[in-house]
């Protein structure tokens, strides 16, 4: 097993989530089996009960595990299934070391970090890095393991160091003090990095390149620009014309051939093919945590895979959802008018998932007027939830209706809390995790899109669901729900008869999007968005003449890719 280390330098958010991933890419395209570690210093356990605004989404992973969004960067990059223990946290670390003191592994000792916490670290890292990912349960033999701070842990590991190179717009001139006074951090900590990978808005300069050689002893050939790129899919094909799988094989005495596969190769026609596209598509995405982009990373990938499946530019336009209501109207005006002419402006509407009341009838407000405009609409978790509220006061005619989390006691519950759920607690108690959804409707336009399959299997995160008590009144009204859990019990799938696309969710179809696969809900909302949905179902869902995608039977990452046809 060969590891490698990717840490950063002066501040967070520079991209070591993508370098890390991309770094798994170049050694995946030579054919070995790659896995990702993610270390966290947080106490939490899991990520379960962070706050958008200051950590981004939540990742759910198949297992339920709750986990730092990087995680989603490394299944989407890499096209594995990781489990919880492939986000390692200081809380995990020191719970797993309290059990052992419990069992008595530590009797006689004095319980200390060196060397009792470093050592649980390097045995849970050894143990999870040996576990399959890719499905054939071959063991991996890279692990590339991502440390949010640095730590003395001690294996046979290629460390990489990820800072920023600065440059202010005042002067113009690349500063390296940064760096080095990163590198002689790391130094000072017994650590030395075998690449230093300079995080940059434009190219490198070759007098900067050799002052940051000099000054942090390493040799010009190990200092890597990461420059500015017109998008994610090129990071790894950047990596990779400066060499680092020649280093890798070097320094880590790798049994492969140094020249990447096909598959690098596929990345670099995927990112010629979104470099020039000029048709664009816009989808107003409605939530409450829209100041954030990070908080909602998987949704904006995915919609980003379907865009360029369709051969289309993505157009975000971020709502506040609060700014729709007419609260927003009273205090703010030109607020609320701008909210409008965004969502009015937009060629498609997503309401994502989210917890608590704060801009939920502003969401509401969203979906009726997708639904009576007839604009493509997706609805994810709450999204769905809100479009029964919505449909059940404005076309049933109960005024009142609502969920149980917003309102405990209204007269026409529709949406409600599961038995599971222990009211006022919010750790642990969610239904998580991949569970399956049985179709039961063979013209549902959603299972039509996942090809026709009898059932799908995808993640979910949520407390509450649809009161399974009240649907025949929805349905008499062509609110189908044509999707359920396996015991028939949970609503997971509705879709409105006469609308060119109007499809809620329960579970989160983003968590398993990627990029030369993209998730059928949100390629149906970009195909509806774009005028192509119905076209792309007469033609019996293929886009290409030659090609059909078959979602629930779809090759190894490694062996696909699609040109998609510009003719659908």
């Amino acid at each position: 097993m060969k590891y490698i280390l990717v840490t950063g330098g002066v501040i967070s958010g520079i991209g070591k989530g993508i370098i890390a991933s991309s770094l798994g890419t170049i050694l995946k395209s030579c054919g070995l089996h790659v896995t990702a570690i993610k270390i966290d210093p947080y106490i939490n356990i899991d990520a379960g009960t962070f706050s958008p605004y200051e950590h981004g989404e939540v990742f759910v992973l198949d297992d339920g595990g709750e986990v730092d969004l990087d995680l989603g960067n490394y299944e989407r990059f890499l096209d594995i299934r990781l489990t919880r223990d492939n986000n390692l946290t200081t809380g995990k670390i020191y719970q797993s070391v309290i059990n052992k003191e419990r069992k008595g592994d530590y009797l006689g000792k004095t319980v200390q970090v060196v060397p009792h916490i470093t050592d649980a670290i390097q045995e849970w890292v050894r143990k999870q890095a040996r576990v399959s990912v890719d499905g054939d349960s071959a063991e991996p033999q890279v692990c590339v393991i991502e440390v949010c701070w640095t730590v003395n842990v001690i294996f046979f590991f290629f460390f990489f160091f990820f800072p920023i190179c600065s440059q202010p717009n005042t002067t113009g001139e690349q500063k390296t003090k940064p760096t080095q006074n990163s590198v002689r951090e790391l130094r000072g900590l017994g650590l030395s990095p075998d690449l230093i990978m300079c995080r940059c808005s434009t190219p490198l300069e070759t007098a900067v390149k050799e002052k940051i050689s000099m000054f942090c002893h390493v040799e010009p050939s190990q200092v890597i620009c990461v420059r500015d790129v017109s998008s994610v899919y090129r990071v790894p094909l950047l990596l990779e014309e400066q060499g680092v799988m020649n280093f890798f094989c070097q320094r880590l005495n790798l049994p492969v051939d140094v020249k990447p596969r096909k598959m690098l190769s596929k990345w670099k026609e995927m990112a010629d093919r979104s470099d020039r596209l000029l048709e664009r598509v816009s989808i107003a995405l409605v939530g409450k945590y829209t100041k954030l982009s990070d908080a909602y990373t998987s949704v904006i990938k995915a919609l980003e895979h379907s865009a360029l499946a369709i051969n289309h530019k993505l157009e975000v336009k971020y709502i506040d959802s609060e700014d729709l209501e007419p609260s927003t109207q009273q205090v703010e005006p030109v607020k609320y008018h701008e909210a409008w002419q965004k969502l009015c402006s937009a060629q498609g509407v997503l309401v994502p998932g989210g917890f608590g009341v704060r801009g939920t009838e502003g969401k509401i407000l969203a979906i009726n007027w997708a639904r009576k405009q007839n604009k493509p609409f997706l609805g994810v978790c709450l999204g769905m939830q809100l479009a029964v509220c919505e449909f059940a006061r404005n076309v049933l005619g109960w005024e009142d209706a609502n969920s149980t989390e917003f309102n405990p006691e209204p007269q026409h519950p529709v949406v409600i809390d599961m038995p599971e759920h222990n009211s006022g607690q919010l750790g642990g108690t969610m239904r998580l995790g991949q569970r399956r959804t049985i179709f039961n409707s063979t013209s549902s336009v959603l299972r039509k899109l996942y090809g026709g399959v009898e059932y799908v299997d995808e993640r979910h995160r949520h407390r509450f669901e649809v009161n399974r008590e009240l649907k025949h009144h929805f349905e008499k009204k062509g609110f189908q729900f044509v999707g359920q859990d396996v015991k028939g019990e949970r609503m997971e799938v509705i879709e409105l008869d006469d609308h060119c696309y109007f499809v809620g969710v329960q579970y989160h179809p983003e968590f398993t999007s990627r990029p030369i696969k993209p998730s059928p809900p949100y390629l149906g909302l970009l195909l509806a968005a774009a005028g192509k949905l119905q076209s792309y179902l007469n033609k019996g869902c293929r886009l290409s003449p030659s090609t059909v995608i078959s979602f629930a039977t779809v090759p190894h990452f490694s062996e696909l890719f699609f040109y998609y046809s510009h003719q659908l």
